[in-house]
């Protein structure tokens, strides 16, 4: 793949750009906001020859590598050369006005990291433009988001199961009346569908009518279910990221960008994707259907093991440490410490 020479946003540090020559990176980079000057870059400094191996150097010369330094001046071993001295007695590689990469660094010759085609060029830092970048060699580490290890799908599991539970529990409480009510209305259709399923008799005719208050009352028994779902996990996830469940089984769910309150916004859409779909309950079980695909997705995802209702709301649930510090009384030695944030 050839490519004009010219100024290019340079893929290894997209806020730079550099000059292009048609084989390799030259110069010096410059932001990316600034407008390029007409044409290439001046050449850069070639760097002092050192001696070949073998060659006689006469370490009378000030500057000589192995010179024999006076006392206090710069270079006395263990002290920082002066720069732009090659080989001075204590001085640092990569010290400022040392030439030449490091080791390996991409652009020097026969070392790890250039690239095929490209060895010698100066300031080679990664693959020309269009180049897709290498994939990781074997398989890649585990991901920790934040530094925290992702939650498994255990303690996910467990964490679910406990909120729905207690959602369970607040539907007894709130909606027990509704439920008895419509059982009330299709018990005597069950009851003689069952008879006949006993008896053998597979006939519809002279079933006993399901009472037309019966679907008004299966419409309210979801919309009372949905709205106590919200009202149990929205709130709570908007402002900690953690539901009982999730306090209970140590984990939490935190933004993929940053590890900060999710906010309502994100806790809702979280929640919508997964919660929402008990509406279509009243659909032949089409929610139910939604609600097991979405709670089983995790499985198959890689590297975060993000489910649909995570991957929707670009969230990330990770483990939390099982000692953690109390926050009110660990010590407070930097303005913005990490963690939850009030």
């Amino acid at each position: 793949m050839s490519l004009e020479p010219g100024w290019y946003v340079d893929p290894a540090e997209p806020e730079t750009r550099r000059w292009w020559d048609g084989e390799g990176w030259i110069g010096a980079p410059i932001p990316v906001d600034v407008t390029p000057p007409d044409g290439p870059p001046p050449a850069e400094p070639e760097p002092a020859a050192t001696p070949a191996p073998g060659a006689t150097v006469d370490r009378s010369a000030p500057g000589a590598p192995g010179a024999v330094p006076t006392s206090g001046a710069p270079g006395q071993p263990g002290q920082p050369g002066p720069p732009g001295q090659p080989g001075q007695p204590g001085s640092w590689p990569g010290q400022s006005g040392q030439p030449g990469p490091w080791p390996g660094q991409p652009g020097q010759p026969g070392q790890p990291g250039s690239w095929p085609g490209q060895l010698g060029q100066p300031g080679q830092q990664g693959p020309p433009p269009g180049w897709p970048y290498p994939q990781w060699p074997g398989r890649p580490p585990i991901p920790r988001p934040h530094g925290l290890p992702l939650a498994s799908y255990g303690a996910r599991l467990v964490a679910r199961l406990i909120d729905l539970g207690v959602v369970f529990l607040l539907n007894a409480l709130v909606n027990g009346w509704f439920v008895w009510k419509y059982v009330e209305a299709i018990s005597p259709y069950l009851r003689e569908t069952m008879r006949r399923a006993v008896n053998g008799d597979t006939s519809t005719e002279g079933l006993p009518q399901i009472d037309d208050q019966a679907g008004g009352l299966q419409v309210v028994i979801l919309l009372i279910a949905t709205a106590l779902w919200f009202a149990y996990e929205v709130p709570s996830m908007a402002a900690r990221g953690q539901t009982f469940g999730k306090r209970v089984a140590g984990v939490r769910a935190l933004p993929v960008e940053a590890d900060q309150p999710l906010g309502f916004g994100r806790a809702f859409r979280r929640w919508s994707t997964l919660g929402m779909p008990t509406l279509l309950w009243y659909c032949c079980g089409l929610g139910l259907v939604l609600q097991f695909v979405d709670a089983v997705s995790p499985l198959f995802d890689q590297p975060l093991r993000q489910a649909l209702h995570d991957k929707r709301a670009q969230t990330v649930v990770v483990q939390l440490p099982r000692n953690r510090p109390d926050p009110r009384t660990a010590p407070h030695d930097r303005a913005d410490p990490p963690g939850d944030t009030p």
